[in-house]
């Protein structure tokens, strides 16, 4: 069955009905299983694997029914012509449940997925242990939990959550690098709202507790929030195209047409007042290839950015401040979102680009009390930890330990830019001056006149990138319009970069 007319079915199967087991999946707008499979794989592409596995158990009735592949699709086939595992679960059977052979398969084709450094790709659809087989239920779980585990890092990881998934079935995909979440259709919860409401007394629909509005917002733990299964699976296509297939390869460069890399407009982008905020993503849409921008947590700590793009030709990974919400600044979620972002550019060969614009880290007691030490230091460790390419650019304001964590010199940058609008201190020009010059602003005649005095002074001296500049923290101070023919000449000449790090087992990144 070929896209449209799988496109055509899942249109008809919002107006329509059925009778049996998938037919009822269609009335909900959910594909099936195999159909799934056929709109994510090239045409004729798939292999099955374990098509004729049961299940074991004999109690509570399982004895008079057996079904084939117990309730799980697994094999292997193409994306786009690259070779990628797959496993999607049958709703159908027994509610997608998982329990001894069902878990089997998926670890058989996580550990050939490792063996062949390929991605594995699993679409989502499970109740649940299968509690009919109790303990060996719980043991499957663990043995998939313990394979993700051994593959992050090594291989991409992909999760479409296309149904419920809850109980146990939500930490496999949270172990991985990418969720996918299909809206309205699609859940993820440890506990049910009838558990909620039995515990605590919290009235909670499925949506409102583990819907994919719910994750892509609140909580951040889906990446995506789709809007069908058939925008699920091709994003979750598009995301594969930035990505390698494994930790010793680098993902592949289009190829692309040198042409006039001056970009006049952006110029105009940065605001003559420094208050004043503006979208990041303009900057990024100029500075990248055209159409290639696809973001990550898009909805979620919006005052940061973060997303896949490329370069000429060339897969890139990006972070930036985001002045519009928040004016930038980082806090706990901003620098959670970025951190594992960051490391997973890292684990997978992506050489990283930064757009810089901070003001600081937010203050306030709530941000104190949840930890915004800690988080903020898991951004930094991330890029300290980062051995691909990572170029920097500071658009505007730099600020205190943000500066720092944002990639800075200091932490290991390869190439940092700024543009002539950027400011490098401790803090804005109008706080500075209150401190240094308190008493004399306290004892002249006109306060008010001296405090924009020496808040000029101090603007003078350092909210400009040229003292900066001047002891090398800065490699150079560029037009903005200059900027991607820069970055395309510095990642160029980075791409074989090699760095040598202590022996160690793994580092302790502050979690």
């Amino acid at each position: 069955m070929n896209s449209k007319k799988l496109e055509e079915k899942l249109k008809e199967s919002k107006l329509g009905g059925g009778q049996n087991r998938i037919d009822a999946q269609h009335k909900k707008g959910k594909l099936t299983a195999r159909e799934r499979l056929e709109l994510l794989l090239d045409s004729n592409s798939f292999e099955e694997i374990g098509g004729f596995v049961t299940h074991r158990s004999t109690n509570f009735g399982l004895e008079k029914t057996k079904f084939l592949g117990d309730g799980v699709v697994t094999g292997y086939g193409t994306v786009n012509g690259r070779m990628v595992y797959v496993y999607s679960q049958d709703f159908t059977v027994l509610g997608g449940s998982l329990a001894e052979a069902h878990a089997e398969k998926i670890c058989k084709i996580m550990e050939l997925a490792m063996k062949n450094g390929v991605p594995i790709i699993g679409l989502n659809d499970s109740g649940g242990a299968r509690i009919q087989e109790g303990v060996v239920s719980l043991g499957g779980y663990a043995d998939i939990f313990y394979n993700n585990t051994k593959a992050s890092g090594v291989i991409p990881q992909l999760s479409a959550i296309m149904g419920p998934c809850a109980g146990g079935a939500v930490y496999s995909p949270a172990l991985t690098d990418f969720i996918f979440m299909t809206k309205n259709t699609s859940y993820m919860f440890v506990t049910g709202p009838n558990v909620v409401k039995t515990v605590t007394n919290e009235e909670v629909t499925a949506e409102e507790l583990g819907g994919a509005e719910t994750h892509m917002v609140k909580s951040g733990v889906t990446h995506f929030a789709c809007e069908n299964e058939l925008d699920t699976i091709e994003n979750l296509k598009t995301l594969l195209s930035y990505i390698p297939q494994n930790c010793e390869e680098i993902p592949k460069n289009l190829s692309y047409e040198f042409q006039d890399e001056k970009r006049p407009q952006l110029d105009l982008t940065i605001p003559e007042n420094p208050n004043q905020p503006y979208d990041v993503r303009e900057i990024i849409h100029q500075l990248t290839d055209a159409d290639s921008f696809f973001e990550v947590h898009k909805e979620f700590a919006e005052n940061i950015v973060v997303g896949f793009s490329r370069l000429a030709g060339r897969s890139i990974g990006i972070i930036a401040n985001q002045p519009a919400v928040l004016a930038g600044v980082l806090d706990v979620d901003a620098s959670v979102k970025g951190a594992r972002f960051v490391r997973f550019c890292d684990a997978f060969n992506i050489p990283l680009l930064v757009l810089e614009d901070v003001p600081g880290f937010l203050p306030g007691t709530d941000q104190e009390w949840n930890g915004i030490i800690t988080n903020g230091a898991k951004l930094l460790y991330a890029f300290c930890e980062a051995t691909v390419p990572r170029i920097t650019v500071i658009t505007r304001k730099a600020y205190g330990g943000a500066y720092d964590v944002m990639n800075s010199k200091h932490i290991g940058a390869d190439m940092n830019f700024a543009w002539p609008t950027a400011e490098i201190a401790v803090m804005g020009a109008k706080g500075a001056a209150e401190i240094i010059f308190k008493k004399e602003i306290l004892n002249s005649k006109n306060p008010e006149d001296k405090l924009k005095e020496k808040q000029d002074e101090y603007a003078a001296m350092f909210a400009n990138p040229y003292n900066a500049a001047s002891r090398g923290y800065v490699d150079e101070v560029i037009l903005p319009s200059e900027t991607r023919e820069k970055l395309i000449k510095a990642f160029k000449i980075s791409e074989n970069k090699k760095t040598t790090i202590p022996k160690k087992k793994h580092g302790n990144i502050p979690l």
